[in-house]
């Protein structure tokens, strides 16, 4: 009987590692749009070295202060994706983790930073020209985190034609009027690089803020392009971006634009986060079937 429940549970481990996707980390692509090397993390499915089948991919953002290895490893994404793929939750896609530095995923207002150009010229092609991925719309999605939630929707809004489905998580979003209130200590510390240095006040309301403004793209893009895009928006109650999020379903809803709204209980972290992946990792998999 011991040998018997040996071999079980032998053969339960052997399939189960059979099952793990492989996660290869901090590679390198040179960049010319942002004048450096960046790294980037991948996940490839656990069936991606047994077939020459291509896949789905979806890139998935970091937030503020963090890297490459951020949903590696705080966000358990090799875990998180092996279970929802092995369950049939989700479809076997790659995931694509990029560096961003602070950059918020634009291109910076004196033109140094170009993380923008950087991922849609350089990045999305690297990836496309060097694993077995199905370079097309419908199966290219783009997720992220609080800095990386907003470059979510820079991504899916900006570029309407590249992806298939946004899943926005605790997005940094402000309003106009937050933009110009905001302390200067803060202001300068975190986005004075991005739209310009100012003092509080309207002059802050600058060309590349209107061009990076969540809000204003909602408001001024063309709704039918927008509408090509699925988007999944999560946000916890006791987050202090709530309030941005909530900005974005109204201003959504006011142009009726098709959009899943979650307010779930929880705040700004990890524990939160890991949460919402199974559920993302579920909607752009749906997104990516026809």
């Amino acid at each position: 009987m011991k040998k018997l429940t040996f071999l079980i549970l032998f053969f339960v481990s052997l399939h189960a590692s059979a099952q793990q996707g492989l996660v290869k980390e901090s590679l390198k692509l040179n960049s010319k749009a942002m004048g450096k090397e960046i790294r980037y993390n991948i996940y490839l499915p656990a069936d991606y070295d047994k077939t020459n089948r291509s896949y789905p991919v979806l890139y998935l953002l970091h937030g503020y202060s963090d890297d490459e290895t951020g949903w590696t490893q705080f966000g358990e994404v090799q875990h998180i994706a092996d279970k929802a793929i092995a369950g049939g939750d989700a479809p076997a896609m790659i995931i694509v983790m990029p560096d961003a530095g602070v950059t918020f995923y634009i291109n910076s207002a004196d033109g140094k930073a170009r993380y923008e150009d950087f991922f849609v010229t350089e990045l999305i092609p690297h990836i496309e020209s060097t694993y077995r991925v199905r370079a097309k719309k419908e199966f290219r999605a783009v997720a992220g985190l609080s800095m990386g939630g907003y470059g979510t929707m820079i991504m899916a809004t900006k570029h309407p034609d590249l992806f298939a489905a946004a899943a926005p998580l605790s997005g940094a979003f402000w309003s106009d009027e937050e933009l110009s209130n905001m302390p200067a200590e803060r202001y300068d510390g975190l986005l004075a690089g991005l739209y310009g240095k100012a003092a509080p006040g309207k002059e802050r309301l600058s060309e590349n803020w209107y061009k990076n403004s969540i809000l204003k793209i909602i408001e001024t893009a063309p709704v039918d392009k927008l509408k090509t895009v699925k988007y999944y928006i999560d946000c916890g109650d006791d987050d202090f971006l709530i309030k941005g999020n909530m900005n974005l379903h109204a201003a959504m809803t006011d142009k009726a634009i098709p959009h899943e709204f979650r307010v779930r209980d929880g705040g700004h972290t990890w524990t939160y986060w890991r949460t919402a992946l199974p559920e993302v990792l579920k909607f752009v998999g749906q997104s990516f079937h026809r």
